[in-house]
């Protein structure tokens, strides 16, 4: 079949070459308005003057070949010659056109003639049998067909096939041919050898109840050779007696069984004048068998029955179709396809059910040549479509990807496409593996998908088991949109929808091996919430299911999240465990699963949890490092919480210490700018006033001058921190952040108000100009009332901090007053609150 593919593409390659070639010799033929020329493919006809080219009917598109004789090949003839030529070639296609047999070449559209050719249609064909076996006159080049080795079976088919033409033509049709020989031999595509060239066939002038005559035309020297038979192959009779009959044409098969068998495929003793072929006829009377030892011993005997010097000695056509060489296993099935048509369904269908075991014995050019030809005439009725289609697989196992695409691809496309009978679809199925392998990923797409999903639809659960599992089969070659709009809502249906249990578990079997080639959004939105609407909880279904989860939730590209498997799955797949109809595997599979799930839960919330912690851990060690910047808020402990609820060591117990994370350069750069801002804070509040010495006689002992009582209900034992809370308002005044209410509130005055403003405003006096902490006078301190301590009792003694004297006021942190020192103040504590 190699050769056969590697011959018809070097044809192909001179096409347009050819078609120049017959631009100048076609025009003005009448052929060339029905039918359309191609390429040069052979040659056949006496001395293989006959071209033979690849052909269209424009009709019907109908495959054709069309034989063109070009008359200038005439040149090299006188012109008596030409004529004689041209009458010969002319008669040999009438003939050939008057008779219908299979064994004979068909002619499709009658003989035209044109001032440069003549040209015919017929059947399709492949070459000529002198093509062949190396003849290569009048055929394309380069016309390399020495590669091309017939199988045994198909030389011993192609005889029966020339024996049973011969026996229609002696028998029925009354007709001598004369000139059988390769060069009148023509195989058509479908490998059938038909008898041709009918130039020098000579009807009977006898009644039809008599015996059969045909007038002798003796052989001329003087006549070209393409207007006689081939002398290789003439019967010694028609030179030596000048007679002839019809085992004149048994001869000549002889002849040609001979010259098939050779190692050469040369003719027994060849001959090239009529004086060789006198004496070779003499050398026929005494045969040695040493002569036909290229022969197969079965046919050996019957051969020298043939090449017999007594006509009356050979074996007419009927008899030696029914030797036992041709009762072969291969034989007979070529011969009944061949009688297929003669046939009914039911003696069809017998014999297409042993069909593929007898094309086991066969070759795989001759099935795909012969046997398919045959078979797939049957396609057009449905009902036989069941018994042929597992021949046509059985032909197509051996195929490479291209001969299927050409040959069997085309008869399978009408047939995927059919709904009835089922069985159509159940041998589809089975034979899908086979179907991926040679058919091309387009026709995947437009044919065998539609079919698939046609068998998803159908009413047969046989059906849709095969479905289901050939589908993941096409994983590869499924995009989003059939997935998505076609596979999966069909699978859901059917897994919903059916009653048989073998259905929904390989439905589910089947999405399981889907989903590593779904999208993830696909098996959120599709898969995974379609689960727990199956109505059935028979343990297989729940495998099937749990099988579906675990691969969703460990395969890589699917990921789901762990707020799905909390809130979808988890609480579906909790109650399934209870389920009486469990066996202990399955209940531990389905608990493994479970348990495997919330692990993962687990693990990733305590990551998430533990990286929040160490966020907050990281806000703590940066508010520790600057504790005068902000303003002291007591935290809530969440522990003093817990432990009230005795929940502190199982949380403790189960947290793990994770390091602090290092921290990004942002943050180490504020670090250090509050730092900096603490550092210069602190040498500030390091720095004590400076008190300057007046003269002499203004010094005044401002201790002295105060009485114990005066600051009693003012100062506590110990001065406080400075109030982050007090600001400066625009004008030069303060105020203070907290509520006025709160701070008294929190806080128990006493009535010595008076005595306290007037001591402290003669102290004020008597500061130094140039002091630390220094005010203008001018500035408005009735900001500051609610500072001082007041009399709740009585409002009489009431001062007004905006009435205070003095030049200059230090700024003076608020203190809680302290009730328990019955209002006395020591001259130290004085001294201490000073600095």
């Amino acid at each position: 079949m190699e050769v056969f593919n590697k011959y018809l593409s070097q044809v192909g390659s001179s096409v347009s070459q050819t078609v120049s070639q017959l631009s100048g010799v076609l025009p003005g033929n009448p052929v060339t308005r029905e039918y359309e020329s191609s390429a040069h493919i052979a040659s056949a006809g006496p001395g293989l003057l006959w071209k033979i080219y690849k052909g269209v009917k424009r009709s019907t598109k109908q495959e054709a070949s069309i034989f063109v004789f070009e008359k200038r090949q005439l040149e090299k003839w006188n012109k008596h010659d030409r004529e004689l030529i041209l009458e010969s070639l002319k008669h040999g296609v009438q003939q050939l056109t008057k008779i219908r047999h299979p064994q004979v070449l068909t002619v499709q559209h009658s003989l035209e003639e044109s001032r440069d050719s003549l040209a015919f249609a017929t059947e399709p064909v492949f070459a000529s049998l002198a093509n062949v076996l190396g003849e290569t006159i009048n055929m394309p080049q380069p016309a390399n067909m020495s590669d091309y080795k017939f199988f045994d079976i198909e030389i011993k088919y192609g005889m029966l096939q020339i024996a049973e033409g011969l026996q229609f033509l002696h028998n029925d049709v009354k007709l001598l041919h004369k000139n059988i020989c390769p060069e009148s031999i023509v195989i058509n595509n479908a490998g059938v050898w038909k008898i041709f060239g009918l130039d020098f066939c000579i009807h009977n002038t006898n009644p039809p109840n008599q015996a059969a005559n045909f007038p002798f035309q003796d052989f001329s020297p003087t006549l070209p050779n393409v207007c006689q038979p081939n002398l290789n192959y003439l019967a010694p009779e028609c030179v030596l007696s000048q007679n002839h009959s019809t085992a004149s044409d048994m001869f000549s098969l002889g002849m040609l069984a001979y010259t098939l068998h050779s190692p050469g495929k040369q003719g027994l003793s060849p001959v090239r004048d009529l004086q060789q072929f006198k004496t070779r006829a003499l050398q026929f009377k005494n045969l040695s068998p040493t002569k036909l030892q290229p022969i197969p011993d079965d046919l050996r005997e019957f051969v020298k029955l043939l090449l017999n010097i007594t006509p009356e000695v050979r074996p007419d056509a009927h008899q030696f179709i029914k030797i036992p060489y041709f009762h072969d296993v291969g034989i007979k099935t070529l011969t009944y396809l061949d009688s297929l048509l003669q046939w009914d369904n039911l003696q069809k269908s017998q014999f297409y059910k042993g069909l593929p075991e007898a094309l086991k014995k066969l070759p795989h050019r001759v099935k795909l040549q012969r046997v398919l030809s045959c078979v797939v005439r049957d396609l057009g009725q449905p009902t036989m479509v069941p018994f042929i289609l597992p021949c046509i697989f059985e032909i197509a196992h051996d195929c490479s990807k291209e001969e299927y695409k050409t040959f069997v691809l085309p008869h399978l496309k009408p047939i995927m496409k059919l709904i009835e009978p089922i069985q159509i679809l159940l041998i589809m199925l089975q034979k899908m593996e086979l179907l991926l392998k040679l058919t091309p990923a387009e026709d995947i797409q437009l044919h065998v998908l539609p079919m698939l999903y046609r068998g998803l639809d159908s009413d047969s659960p046989q059906i849709h088991e095969l479905c289901l599992l050939v589908l993941p089969t096409f994983a590869g070659l499924l995009d989003h949109g059939n997935v998505k709009n076609s596979l999966l809502p069909r699978i859901k249906k059917l897994c919903l929808s059916t009653s048989t249990l073998s259905v929904r578990v390989n439905c589910l079997l089947c999405v399981g091996k889907l989903l590593e080639h779904l999208d993830k959004w696909l098996v959120l939105d599709e898969v995974l919430p379609f689960l727990p609407q199956i109505p059935s909880r028979e343990p297989a279904v729940l495998m099937g299911i749990l099988g579906i989860y675990k691969i969703a939730m460990n395969h890589k590209k699917l990921g789901i999240s762990k707020e799905i498997i909390a809130t979808r799955i988890l609480p579906f797949l909790i109650p399934l465990c209870i389920e009486n109809g469990l066996t202990l595997a399955q209940f531990n599979a389905i608990t493994s699963v479970v348990k495997e799930m919330f692990q993962a839960i687990e693990s990733e919330h305590r990551t998430k949890l533990e990286q929040l912690n160490s966020v907050k851990d990281e806000e703590k060690i940066l508010a520790s490092t600057m504790p005068s910047m902000t303003h002291t808020v007591k935290a809530v402990d969440l522990r003093d919480d817990l432990s009230a609820l005795s929940l502190e060591s199982s949380m403790l117990s189960s947290r793990k210490p994770t390091p602090a994370p290092s921290m990004s350069m942002e943050q180490k750069q504020t670090i250090a700018r509050h730092q900096e801002s603490l550092n210069m804070f602190n040498d500030q509040r390091n720095k004590e006033p400076k008190i300057l010495s007046p003269s002499a006689p203004q010094r005044k002992d401002l201790t002295s001058s105060l009485s114990s009582n005066d600051f009693g209900d003012f100062l506590s034992t110990s001065p406080a921190p400075i109030n982050s809370n007090l600001r400066q308002l625009p004008g030069g005044s303060f105020t203070n952040n907290v509520s006025n209410a709160n701070y008294r509130q929190n806080t128990t005055f006493q009535p010595q108000t008076a005595n306290l403003n007037q001591n402290f405003s003669l102290w004020m006096s008597n500061q130094p100009q140039n002091s630390a902490f220094r005010v203008q006078q001018t500035q408005n301190w009735s900001a500051l009332d609610s500072l001082l301590p007041v009399n709740l009792n009585s409002t009489a003694n009431k001062t007004p901090m905006n009435q205070i004297s003095g030049s200059q006021i230090p700024l003076i942190p608020q203190a809680p007053l302290n009730a328990s020192n019955n209002n006395q103040l020591s001259k130290s504590d004085l001294l201490d609150f000073l600095n």
